[in-house]
C-alpha cells in the first residue's frame, strides 16, 4: 500500500531546500523540475508540490488496500466492490482512502475535513454528511445499514477494522 504524507514548508525551510538543490546541481530532469517546483513554490507562482518516485524507483505493483469486498488501489484511485469498478469523485475518493486506511479510528467530521481539505474547517457538519452519504449510496451493499463506514453517534465516522 503506497502511503502519502503531506507536510507544510515554511519559508526558510524552502529557501534551504532551494539552497541545497542549487549547491548540488545534477543533471537529471527530475531535480532541474523539483528545483523548478521550490522556485515555483518560493515565488507563490504554485500552492503546493506533489513528489512521487519516477519509473526507475521501485514502488511495489499491488497497492491495493482490501476491506471485506471493497479494494482501494491508491495509485490509478481506483475502487472495486466484488471485482466491479465504481465511479466515485476525487474527494469521495479521498475520503475513502483516509477512512480505510485509518480503519478503526474514529474521525470526527472536523477531522475528516482538515485531512482532505488541509485548510481550517470553515464550513457546516452538513457538507462531510453530504460526502460521506453519496459514498454510502455507491459503494455500501445496503446504504441504509452500511458495513464500510460507520456512524459513531455523536463523534464522527469510523471504518469499519472488523472486515
Amino acid at each position: 500500500m503506497k502511503k502519502i504524507n503531506f507536510v507544510a514548508l515554511d519559508s526558510s525551510t524552502l529557501q534551504w531546500l532551494r539552497q541545497v538543490l542549487m549547491e548540488r546541481r545534477s543533471e537529471s530532469e527530475a531535480a532541474a523540475e523539483l528545483y523548478r517546483g521550490v522556485e515555483e513554490l518560493i515565488s507563490g507562482q504554485l500552492d503546493s508540490l506533489m513528489l512521487e518516485p519516477g519509473s526507475s524507483v521501485s514502488v511495489p505493483a499491488n497497492d491495493g488496500l482490501t476491506c471485506g469486498d471493497l479494494t482501494i488501489h491508491a495509485r490509478s484511485r481506483q475502487v472495486l466492490r466484488g471485482g466491479e469498478e465504481i465511479q466515485l469523485t476525487p474527494k469521495e475518493f479521498d475520503i475513502l482512502y483516509f477512512l480505510a486506511r485509518n480503519r478503526g479510528i474514529v474521525f470526527t467530521k472536523e477531522q475528516i475535513y482538515q485531512a482532505i481539505w488541509e485548510e481550517d474547517y470553515y464550513t457546516t457538519d452538513s457538507n462531510i454528511m453530504a460526502f460521506i452519504r453519496k459514498l454510502r449510496k455507491k459503494i455500501e451493499p445496503n446504504p441504509d445499514a452500511p458495513e464500510y463506514i460507520l456512524t459513531i453517534w455523536g463523534i464522527g465516522y469510523k471504518f469499519n477494522d472488523k472486515l
